[in-house]
């Protein structure tokens, strides 16, 4: 990473250009401001929506409960630009320039917060009624869809097409999800966490059928590899999210295995003055030890603030949280904080067959995670303890009446 020393004493006329109108990018233009710095921002987004909030999208916007997400955000009192239905197409930092569809914007500063991009399915390009669930444009489209109250078939049982197939079924759709692995949220928790969380799909009436490949989408039908064809009247495909970095290609930004922007402890890429925040950007984690990637909402309200601290100088400020995000689901609120892929014991508190229960990971004794169903204290106080990095005493932890902070080792 580059050495970059902050331009004491010119903050005035320093322009602070923000690739990115979501969380991340919105936050930075805030954050920027709350912490004193006066010079020129400018936030350029692709789409030409007033920026917007994410997570209402699979529940209040998708089901018609509002209209929109729209930030509480006065820009103009802020004294932050906004170039919106802009979007950016490279990057020259030897110049400092980016380039957008509109034209070159030069920059003394550049942080980019360009968010991730849905996968999409594979042949369903051009074919009627297949949708994709991120932005603000494709709730809309799903709403009637709803409305109608179509057979839907879902392809992936990760986190949106839960959350989407908990609103088609409360919208009164017949909802097949069909998942590739043996369980749901195969790629984020371990088996045997997963497994009972599959029993919540039956329970509200979803079908949901594991192990199942897409073999084609036609109009009307899914075929899968086996032959068996599912009537669709839609079709939303929620399959993951990669990085949307692809128009950095070719400008020396380093970019990691999975596309997104490498950048260090303080959430600077490899350029000077240029750095990297939200879903798009990877950073070194001592606290767990490995390089994260973390594709949630807290993250993107999280770095901008260390992102601003350090544009500003004054007090270099480290970026290592403890990753945080929730799902609400089939009449469940899920909650999970930490990163347990290093741990080396689980511990259960409840019953994961009841309406309230949670996972605990431990690392030499330590809590390095925690998922919560229904169990907002324990996610609470779990959080703060993987915080501290206190020992826990794993016996006391079994006990669900036993509050967590009571449950430590030392």
């Amino acid at each position: 990473m580059s050495e970059q020393t902050p331009q004491q004493g010119t903050s005035q006329e320093r322009r602070v250009v923000v690739v990115g109108a979501g969380m991340a990018g919105v936050q930075t233009a805030v954050a920027l401001r709350e912490q004193g710095f006066k010079g020129a921002v400018t936030v350029i987004g692709a789409e030409p929506h007033q920026p917007y909030d994410r997570p209402p999208l699979s529940k209040a916007v998708l089901l018609g409960t509002a209209e929109g997400s729209a930030f509480d955000v006065d820009f103009e009192s802020l004294g932050v630009e906004l170039r919106l239905g802009c979007e950016a197409q490279g990057l020259r930092p030897a110049e400092r320039v980016l380039d957008t569809e509109a034209g070159p914007v030069p920059y003394d500063v550049l942080v980019l917060a360009t968010g991730a991009e849905p996968v999409t399915l594979p042949g369903t390009e051009g074919v009627p009624g297949v949708h994709l669930l991120r932005t603000l444009d494709d709730a809309e489209r799903l709403r009637p869809v709803l409305l109608r109250q179509h057979d839907i078939v879902v392809v992936g049982a990760g986190w949106i097409g839960a959350e989407f197939a908990t609103a088609a079924r409360e919208a009164g759709c017949a909802v097949t999800v069909v998942e590739a692995a043996d369980r749901p949220l195969a790629g984020a928790l371990p088996a045997e966490v997963a497994a009972p969380m599959a029993a919540w799909y039956a329970d509200s009436g979803a079908d949901l059928r594991t192990g199942a490949r897409v073999e084609r989408v036609e109009p009307g039908a899914v075929v899968l590899t086996d032959g068996t064809r599912l009537p669709a009247g839609a079709v939303v495909v929620g399959i993951g999210a990669r990085p949307a970095t692809g128009w950095l290609a070719g400008s020396g930004i380093e970019l990691g295995p999975h596309g997104e922007v490498v950048a260090d402890a303080r959430l600077r890429t490899g350029a000077e003055d240029v750095y990297a925040v939200g879903d798009c950007a990877s950073f070194p984690s001592a606290r767990y030890g490995e390089r994260l990637l973390v594709h949630h909402w807290d993250n993107a309200l999280q770095g901008p603030r260390t992102v601003a601290a350090n544009i500003l100088g004054e007090t270099p400020a480290l970026y290592d949280p403890v990753p945080y995000f929730w799902s609400e689901q089939f009449g469940r609120f899920v909650q999970y904080a930490g990163h347990h892929a290093a741990a080396d014991r689980l511990v259960w508190r409840g019953d994961p067959a009841g309406p309230a229960w949670s996972v605990c990971w431990l690392r030499e004794g330590r809590l390095v995670a925690l998922l919560a169903v229904g169990r907002p204290r324990d996610l609470a106080q779990g959080r703060r303890l993987i915080e501290a990095g206190r020992r826990m005493d794993p016996e006391a932890l079994t006990d669900p009446a036993r509050p967590l902070k009571n449950a430590t080792a030392d």
